[in-house]
């Protein structure tokens, strides 16, 4: 991004409280077996005005960084969920800040139809950036049954097909370590992902928190997080097989530690990183480490860092 904008860009999380198809029936009730219950509360929820959110974003950003140009990152729950025509005002409510650039849409493979991706293209189509981000975690359809995730592989297949049909890029979320998955697992999702075509990825580990049913298999003993070497190993693994062109957006993702039970090591998020950076220097990558400890660890090649935090 700094190549392309001759300036840091940074991205600000927005939540225009948006809910999730999964828990209100229109899918599934409940929601993922990983997701915190507790903390949907639609209802409750009253998220700042999208431009006072913006404008906190832009202070945090100033004292870290000093950017000037931003994309609007919709962020909380699915950000698809809704009315076409709600959906444009909600994007066009950021788009009209003047140093915000571009859109980055968080949702689920079974939540973009047609005139969501069109609205997305012709932001596109106007100069802005657009980034959809698709939370696939897994390319295995017994688990993400498993996890009670409400879609399968096929539904994410037809998200990505379509929206690349219209030039738009794609981020696909991965999570390590979900219950009955092993590193072959995460070689095989990823390598389905790759070959469907996709511009950028994120990785997370999964992390337990309070009040979902996760938390009760993990009491129960039936689930075992990973532990900090195996992420590191898998994340490392599996940028060796990315091609240098596909932009890391995250590689790894923490929980509040109020909410957090397992692993205590998602609670840290700069020693994960740092660790991935010592065992990619391991792989023989010094250009990789020096330019990642220049930069921001937020968008990587997997060649090394090659532009700032988007």
């Amino acid at each position: 991004m700094q190549v392309r904008y001759g300036e840091r860009v940074h991205k600000i999380a927005i939540d225009a409280g948006f809910t999730c198809p999964n828990r209100d029936g229109s899918i599934g009730k409940g929601g993922c077996t990983f997701c915190n219950n507790a903390s949907f509360s639609p209802n409750g929820r009253k998220p700042d005005l999208i431009s006072a959110q913006i404008e906190s974003g832009r202070r945090v950003i100033a004292k870290r960084t000093g950017a000037k140009k931003y994309i609007a990152y919709f962020q909380a729950y699915t950000n698809t969920y809704a009315d076409v025509d709600e959906l444009a005002g909600l994007y066009a409510q950021a788009l009209r800040e003047p140093d915000v650039i571009g859109l980055d849409v968080g949702t689920r493979p079974d939540c973009v139809p047609d005139e969501v991706l069109d609205l997305l293209a012709g932001f596109q189509q106007q100069g802005y950036e657009v980034w959809l981000e698709l939370g696939l975690q897994s390319a295995h359809d017994t688990t993400l049954e498993r996890v009670n995730r409400g879609h399968g592989f096929a539904e994410y297949r037809q998200a990505v097909l379509r929206a690349r049909n219209r030039g738009i890029k794609v981020c696909t979320h991965l999570i390590l370590g979900l219950p009955g998955e092993s590193t072959n697992h995460h070689i095989a999702s990823l390598d389905r992902v790759l070959e469907l075509g996709v511009d950028g990825l994120k990785f997370h580990p999964l992390h337990v928190v309070k009040g979902t049913q996760l938390a009760n298999e993990w009491r129960r003993g039936s689930y075992r997080p990973l532990t900090l070497d195996e992420y590191v190993d898998d994340v490392v693994e599996l940028i060796s097989r990315t091609p240098a062109e596909i932009v890391f957006h995250r590689l790894t993702g923490t929980a509040s530690a109020s909410i957090l039970l397992a692993p205590a090591w998602c609670a840290k998020k700069w020693l994960v990183l740092n660790r991935i950076t010592m065992a990619l220097a391991k792989r023989s990558k010094p250009d990789a480490i020096r330019d990642y400890q220049q930069g921001t660890p937020e968008l990587l090649h997997s060649g090394g860092l090659t532009c700032p935090a988007m």
